[in-house]
């Protein structure tokens, strides 16, 4: 009989290279590959029972995936019996029950178990699980419930559904502040002399090279002094605002006059001794003292409404 070991260590190789000898990337990929590994060795160790000295790597790997196939198919059937009796968890006689199901003698098992030439298969080391930092340990790690079996994933840690707590505290320092204020805006104007430049005419300081140095090219106006005689958006804002609230003042003024002068009967009379020419409306008499030059207007204080 050859040595376990090297029949284990060939089927150990064989599955390596059978899966493309690709290394696992992701903990699902690492759980099924040592899964995969394990049946590995249980069917190299029962080649070594049976007289084998050698296994060629197709064989070890048929081998291998008949017996998972046939420990899915036990499980599949197992769990099947157990939710038909409105279980959860499968027992021993649902495991018999599939057994038997299957065409295999249970009653040959424990003679089966207890023979004098078996392999006993050392079980796999067990890794540590990696250490959380102390930065990211927030709050306490959840059990499975009750109704959760055992064997399920457990629950992710904590601070990645909680919180992430962070221990940097904010820099007031006045110059540091300052610092790093002025850099962004050397930053912005940087990025934004950059695209204007990109986008819109340049001149270069060398005339070989036009790439180097471009400057950005400036437009001459036909009237460079209008930009300082024209009112800025804020100050036409303020006039509108200002016109606006004595015009309501004024309506306000002539409504009242109104009311006082149709109380009065005598003023109707004179009002219709007058002629029609001298009768001018308040809203033309208005619209006339308006004056479109904002800098022909008269100068207006701007009135401070109080807060009541």
């Amino acid at each position: 009989m050859a040595d376990p070991a090297v029949v284990s260590g060939g089927a150990l190789n064989a599955g390596g290279r059978g899966s493309g000898g690709k290394a696992a990337t992701s903990p699902a990929e690492n759980y099924h590959l040592a899964r995969r590994r394990t049946l590995q060795v249980v069917v190299s160790a029962l080649l070594t029972e049976c007289g084998f000295d050698s296994a060629e790597k197709a064989a070890v790997e048929t081998l291998t995936e008949m017996m998972q196939s046939y420990i899915t198919e036990i499980g599949r059937c197992a769990k099947a019996y157990c939710e038909h009796t409105a279980r959860s968890i499968p027992t021993l006689s649902d495991a018999v029950v599939t057994l038997i199901e299957m065409g295999f003698k249970a009653d040959t098992l424990p003679l089966y178990a207890k023979r004098s030439q078996r392999m006993v298969i050392t079980a796999p080391p067990v890794t540590n699980p990696p250490v959380t930092p102390k930065a990211l340990s927030a709050g306490q790690k959840r059990t499975h419930p009750a109704h959760i079996p055992c064997h399920f994933p457990e629950f992710p840690d904590p601070h990645t559904y909680i919180k992430t707590p962070t221990f940097r505290e904010p820099v007031s320092d006045y110059q540091v502040v300052r610092e790093k204020a002025a850099s962004q805006r050397r930053d912005v104007e940087r990025a934004l002399t950059r695209f204007m430049a990109k986008t819109g005419e340049t001149e270069s300081l060398f005339k070989d090279d036009i790439t180097a140095f471009p400057l950005i090219a400036a437009q001459p106006s036909t009237i460079p002094y209008l930009s300082a005689l024209l009112p800025s958006e804020l100050e036409l804002q303020t006039l509108e605002e200002t016109d606006s609230s004595e015009q309501d003042d004024q309506t306000d003024g002539e409504n009242a006059v109104g009311n006082m002068i149709s109380d009065d009967p005598g003023a109707d009379k004179e009002n219709a001794m007058l002629p029609l020419s001298a009768v001018v409306p308040a809203a033309k008499a208005s619209e006339d003292n308006v004056i479109d030059n904002p800098y022909l207007r008269p100068v207006k204080k701007p009135k401070v409404r109080r807060k009541k």
